[in-house]
């Protein structure tokens, strides 16, 4: 199963509530944090809505 590997790049301060909670809830703290998730219709909406704060890499297994 593919996996996403989020890094977060930009500082969720100053954005509106609802990235602040999206970029809370995928895991990520400070800037240059990194998370591992399942590649899912789920996580790609969540990202998708952060977009312009991560960078995304995919991982094959």
């Amino acid at each position: 199963m593919a996996q996403l590997k989020i890094t977060l790049r930009r500082s969720a301060a100053h954005r509106i509530p609802a990235q602040r909670k999206i970029v809370k809830e995928l895991g990520l703290g400070r800037v240059s944090s990194s998370v591992v998730k399942p590649d899912n219709a789920a996580t790609r909406g969540a990202v998708l809505k952060i977009a312009h704060l991560v960078s995304v890499e995919a991982i094959e297994d």
